[in-house]
């Protein structure tokens, strides 16, 4: 990552944006729901739900069960603050999360891994989403869902 990116903004847009995004669905944005979303910005790597945990519970000073976790986790994929990462098992903020209200699946969202530091850098393309919802329709598939996953080296790792 570049040393001249203002990490902050980055939090605190993600803050400002679930703020807004929860007032507009009517939902609440709970202190976990918060510590949750904050710590998932604190860098551009995908944290699982059990370091989440671990962190939580150093903050807290309390041990935060899983399932709570899980939960929270699951409200801010509803609203389309967070990716899951299926292939790190893990989870990384939404750079766009306004682009995705009224559509709970992020359909143009595609994530650059690093395998060594596993920075993870989204991507929006319409174009590649189009093109496969195309091709779906060609062997009469209906695409539900959609994500690409692509793994390498960072400029930072090669």
């Amino acid at each position: 990552m570049s040393n001249c990116h203002n990490h902050q903004h980055c939090i605190d847009d993600a803050l400002i944006a679930a703020q807004s995004i929860c007032k507009q669905q009517n939902a609440k944005l709970t202190e976990l729901r918060e510590q949750v979303l904050l710590l998932i910005w604190k860098n551009h790597k995908p944290l699982g739900a059990y370091t989440l945990i671990e962190q939580l519970s150093e903050q807290t000073q309390r041990r935060i069960a899983p399932p709570t976790v899980y939960r929270t986790l699951e409200f801010l994929l509803d609203l389309g603050l967070i990716h899951r990462i299926n292939s790190l098992n893990a989870y990384i903020g939404c750079t766009h999360p306004h682009s995705h209200q009224g559509n709970k699946v992020h359909q143009h969202n595609y994530f650059l891994i690093c395998k060594k530091c596993h920075h993870t850098q989204e991507l929006i393309d319409k174009d590649l989403s189009n093109k496969i919802q195309s091709l779906s329709q060609n062997f009469n598939f209906t695409a539900q869902d959609q994500w690409l996953e692509i793994t390498g080296l960072c400029q930072e790792c090669s």
